[in-house]
């Protein structure tokens, strides 16, 4: 029956699609221009039908009239995962860092797309999901009926005094409790509707809501600190006046320009956080007047970084590290040797998440 090929047909897309955003993934955590040839050919093969074979069976056996929707959804998802892909494909080593912008920003709009229709694609649920809470995931979509606010994946655009911002609210929401909330920033020339994504996993799978705003200008305000930080603490007590949050257990944590930002934000405003997490950032010479007067000195600090930081080089984060626990700070140092200055979804899930929930409220 054509509603039976047009079910196994979505069933191989789902196959093709996880296999492919888990591929890619793994090229973002990893990526260096020296492998750039290799992890093409990975992509290549993960992608082997994905963009060409399957959107014509998808359109050939039609969809059931309920799924039109359903259908063209999946269609635009397919595309923008396929134009992903041509990006990164497409790249030489000397216009990588463009290259993966171009398919970050068309692999986010797929997911978007791809999001909302998670409750007809089973298979991606490996996707959206820590493996351990899985067998929670009825629960965890479950929203309370009591629930008058948005819930998700929300983007919201600039106004007044304050930059873009992108909202995760579990589905399952209930304001009668208190919920902890991440601030997670992007690196340099990101956006917060992009990298929200690296730690939507931990989020949903756990209950946190998550605010990845958008950098005033093109990256984080370094040497103007307060800029950034007006518009973020802006964003924060509007998501406050919205939301039940427990600001007992606010977190920060950011990569790259957003690790550099992480450490400015958090010591500049210690009351505000029960920790931060600088992923791949630097220590940058703003912070040097503050950590000598040991300003946030009781803020719990785990530092992430690469061996292999091609940015950052790890040799400096060592001696901010040791500067630290020599001034009294309480920073905690993980070196990965194998990493570089990349994509840092499964560090958010499997290192700064289990950090952040082992720590306790700040007296």
């Amino acid at each position: 029956m054509p509603n039976e090929q047009y079910a196994q047909t979505v069933s191989d897309a789902e196959v093709r699609l996880l296999r492919f955003l888990t591929t890619l993934e793994h090229i973002q955590e990893n990526m260096g221009a020296e492998r750039l040839g290799e992890f093409q050919d990975r992509l290549r093969e993960a992608a082997s039908g994905l963009f060409t074979t399957v959107p014509t069976e998808l359109s050939q056996h039609g969809p059931p009239e309920p799924l039109t929707r359903f259908h063209d959804t999946l269609l635009a998802a397919i595309r923008h995962c396929g134009n992903a892909a041509e990006a990164f494909l497409n790249a030489s080593e000397q216009d990588l860092s463009v290259a993966s912008l171009s398919s970050r920003r068309s692999l986010c709009r797929g997911l978007n797309l791809l999001y909302d229709i998670r409750a007809d694609l089973p298979v991606l649920w490996d996707y959206w999901l820590l493996p351990e809470a899985m067998a929670d995931r009825e629960a965890l979509e479950a929203t309370a009926a009591s629930v008058e606010v948005p819930v998700g994946i929300i983007h919201n655009k600039r106004s007044g005094r304050q930059a873009d911002y992108s909202l995760y609210v579990p589905e399952n929401y209930d304001p009668q409790r208190e919920w902890p909330l991440v601030i997670c920033l992007h690196g340099a020339y990101g956006r917060g509707d992009h990298y929200i994504w690296s730690w939507l996993r931990p989020a949903k799978s756990k209950g946190y809501i998550l605010l990845a705003p958008k950098s005033v200008d093109v990256t984080w305000s370094i040497l103007r600190p307060e800029i950034d930080i007006g518009s973020v603490s802006n964003i924060f007590e509007e998501v406050c006046g919205a939301y039940s949050i427990d600001r007992e257990r606010v977190f920060l944590s950011g990569l790259s320009d957003g690790g550099t930002f992480t450490y400015l934000f958090g010591l500049s405003r210690p009351e505000m956080f029960a920790g931060i997490a600088p992923v791949a950032g630097d220590f940058h010479g703003m912070m040097d007047d503050m950590v000598r007067q040991r300003q946030g000195k009781g803020l719990p600090i785990y530092i992430v970084h690469g061996a292999h930081d091609h940015i950052f080089p790890v040799d400096s984060i060592r001696q901010g590290h040791a500067l630290l626990t020599r001034l009294g700070y309480n920073a905690k140092y993980e070196e990965l040797p194998d990493w570089g200055h990349s994509y840092c979804a499964t560090i958010n899930a499997e290192l700064v998440t289990p950090w952040l929930e082992g720590l306790t409220p700040i007296a």
